[in-house]
């Protein structure tokens, strides 16, 4: 009797799922890919038309060639500059200081009530300087991420990350725009538009002989006259768009925050983090006039905590006169002060590091004892 090799057992089911799942978010990751690839795709062709195709051999005045290629190239670089630092540039998520220890995260998974949940998540919140709450009154945690959000913090459900001060998710960028990137996505927008109008104006001369039949018969009229229609259509759709976050700018506010109001202990306030237009201009583009219109960055603050115009401070923090910083029990970080209309926060560099202090913690009073609150996750 000849003795044969005993088959393999089948994979687990929960493997093979487990390897189809990592295939489909593979795949998923791609395909976020494609706005990206085809944005590049059109600059990479506006790029060919403009200066091969209209300037090189269409323009006949030597000038009027030197300037426009001259200019082109300088918006065409700014325009790419701050598109690769708004695409590549790591959102910011919250520091160490937020995330729940292991005995806290033990604790509020013991807990079967919200009130006794509450407890625990103002205990782990009582130094650190968070004043805004979820609709109930609630400390503001992500069950995901397993950390009490700072404020203008959201968790974005394409990345699985809490992003500071998110704005919103942008599938153009492919990166949500945050704290960290604001001031890139800003400036992405502005040389962008500029891009697209200074097209359009060279351009339209041109356009018009195309139609008048006052330019040869060649391979170029079709790419002038496409550059002009692809200008000026998107110049149309970004006008609009850097209009409206040059608005969210000049009252400080996010695209979420518009949506949904910030709510404080005290109310909602939807203006709760106005300051002025001088300096919630700053608080984006920093204090070093030099650096603002570089995709370089320059934002105030370290995204975690932000001065407000609120007259009445949460009674819950520990107050903090102006000019100090109140730190974090265990790790002592240094958190700028929050005076009225007025920051204390220090200029960022681009390693994104924290700041650190030798000064001793100061204790806030636990307030919040009304016992109908419960926990609210929000994104």
């Amino acid at each position: 009797m000849r003795c044969g090799k005993m088959a393999a057992p089948p994979p687990p089911a929960a493997e093979v799922g487990g390897a189809w799942g990592c295939v489909r978010r593979r795949c998923q990751r791609l395909l976020y890919w494609v706005p990206v690839l085809f944005i590049s795709s059109i600059l990479c062709w506006s790029y060919y038309a403009y200066v091969t195709q209209l300037c090189l051999l269409t323009m006949t005045n030597i000038g009027e060639k030197v300037v426009c290629l001259v200019a082109y190239h300088i918006f065409f670089m700014l325009f790419v500059w701050s598109y690769w630092k708004t695409i590549f540039t790591l959102p910011m998520n919250p520091s160490k200081e937020f995330h729940l220890s292991y005995s806290d995260k033990e604790s509020l998974q013991r807990e079967p009530r919200g009130e006794s949940q509450q407890e625990v998540l103002r205990r782990a919140a009582k130094d650190l300087p968070i004043y805004t709450r979820t609709m109930s009154g609630a400390i503001r945690y992500c069950d995901r991420c397993h950390l009490v959000k700072p404020d203008r913090c959201h968790h974005c459900s394409v990345c699985d990350k809490c992003i500071l001060k998110m704005d919103h998710h942008c599938p153009w960028v492919n990166n949500c725009v945050g704290f960290s990137n604001y001031k890139f996505f800003l400036l992405f927008l502005a040389y962008s538009l500029l891009y697209c109008l200074f097209i359009a104006a060279t351009d339209l001369q041109y356009f018009i002989k195309f139609w008048t039949n006052g330019l040869p018969d060649t391979q170029a009229k079709f790419h002038i006259m496409f550059l002009f229609f692809a200008a000026a259509m998107f110049s149309v759709s970004l006008s609009s768009l850097f209009g409206y976050h040059c608005w969210l700018v000049s009252k400080n506010k996010s695209t979420l925050e518009v949506f949904r109001a910030p709510i404080f202990r005290h109310r909602t306030d939807k203006n709760g983090f106005s300051l002025g237009f001088s300096k919630n201009l700053r608080q984006v583009f920093g204090d070093e006039k030099k650096y603002w219109l570089l995709p370089v960055f320059s934002s105030l603050g370290d995204g975690c905590s932000f001065p407000t115009c609120l007259v009445n401070q949460d009674p819950e923090q520990a107050s903090t006169p102006g000019g100090l910083n109140s730190t974090s029990k265990n790790e002592n970080h240094l958190f700028p002060a929050k005076p009225l209309r007025d920051s204390q926060s220090h200029l960022l560099t681009d390693t994104l590091s924290w700041s650190e202090t030798s000064g001793k913690a100061e204790k806030g009073k636990v307030g919040m004892t009304n016992p109908a609150l419960t926990m609210e996750n929000e994104t």
